[in-house]
Parts: structure tokens; C-alpha cells; sequence
């Protein structure tokens, strides 16, 4: 288990956890890691950029949000950073821009590759990271999934049936973040 104090700021859904919480020390788990922590009760779970479309197109979305509910103390909050492709469908494009970090020989850009289904519903992403070789680029690491299209609006109705309230979306501008945040809170 790792607290906010350990993330924050470089984590930017830990960030606004914080700040919806208020100063203080928090008991952060990544949706990933929640099955590790039945039986006990966290503050935060977090869902990085690309966690809930995946599950989705797995068929794993509603167990993974009541899990996470579960595992969450009364007005504790998932906070998940997820893409709203939905209106992309028709246009089906085939790649965002690719994201540089670093400096110098530190570097490194990573380059999302999308290859849509026939009917627009979901998308095979691969992810290939770059750095900066001696005298070239080489591929440090290279992913490959597959994810579900979500619509705000049924983004919003997996969380309420998990059990989750007080749903909201925070759209880049509010969070800072490149994606929408969606912050939900377990019942108290």
C-alpha cells in the first residue's frame, strides 16, 4: 500500500484526490492492486489513463468498481483518468500525437498506435516507447491491448452500479490532466 505522500504531485490522480480529501495522510491502491487488499479498508483508488476502457473490453469493469468500492472506507474515492473516444468512432484515428518527456539523453517519446474494429466500438492499442540510444532511437518497451469505447454516459452509469455516489467529471482544464478525471465516491 503506498500513501499520497509518496505520489503526489507526480501523480496527477493522487493530486486531486488530495485535494478533494483535504490535507492529510491517504492509503493509496491502484484498481489493479485492490484484489491484494480484501478485508481492508483505503482511501484512495486510482485507475491510470488507459485501466477502464481495458477492463471493459474484457468484461471485467463492473466487478473491478465494486471491488474497488469494497475495498474503499465510507467517502473514500476512486479517482480514474479515462479517454472519451465515443465521438471519435466515425473519424477512427489512427494514432494522438506522441508524447515527448525529458531532457537531453533523458528523452523518451512514446507513440500510441490505434487500430479500430469494423464497427467503431473498441480499438487495439499499441504502445511503443522510445529513447534515446548513442546515435539512434530504440524501442525500449512496446504494449499491446485491447479497449472498449465509453461514453461519459456509460462511464457514469458503471459507477452508480457499482455503488458508487456523487459522480463527477472533471474535464482537462479542471484537473490539469490530458484526460477526463472521474472522481466517485464510496457510500458512507
Amino acid at each position: 500500500m503506498t500513501t499520497a505522500q509518496d505520489l503526489a504531485p507526480e501523480d496527477p490522480l493522487v493530486a486531486v484526490a488530495v485535494a478533494v480529501l483535504g490535507a492529510g495522510r491517504y492509503e493509496v491502491v491502484d484498481l489493479l492492486d485492490a484484489v491484494r487488499h480484501v478485508g481492508t479498508r483505503v482511501d484512495v483508488v486510482r485507475a491510470g489513463d488507459d485501466l477502464l476502457p481495458r477492463l471493459a473490453h474484457e468484461n471485467a469493469l463492473s466487478q473491478a468498481l465494486r471491488l474497488a468500492r469494497d475495498i474503499l472506507r465510507p467517502g473514500g474515492l476512486l479517482v480514474a483518468a479515462v479517454p472519451e473516444l465515443d465521438k471519435l468512432r466515425s473519424l477512427r484515428p489512427t494514432a494522438p500525437p506522441p508524447r515527448v518527456t525529458g531532457r537531453g539523453k533523458d528523452r523518451q517519446v512514446t507513440v500510441q498506435l490505434w487500430d479500430w474494429a469494423p464497427d467503431g466500438e473498441s480499438y487495439a492499442l499499441e504502445v511503443v516507447q522510445l529513447v534515446r540510444g548513442e546515435s539512434t532511437w530504440e524501442v525500449a518497451n512496446t504494449v499491446l491491448t485491447r479497449h472498449r469505447v465509453l461514453s461519459p454516459e456509460q462511464i457514469a452509469d458503471e459507477l452508480a452500479a457499482a455503488g458508487f455516489g456523487h459522480v463527477q467529471r472533471l474535464a482537462p482544464v479542471e484537473s490539469g490532466h490530458p484526460l477526463p478525471i472521474w472522481i466517485a465516491v464510496a457510500p458512507g
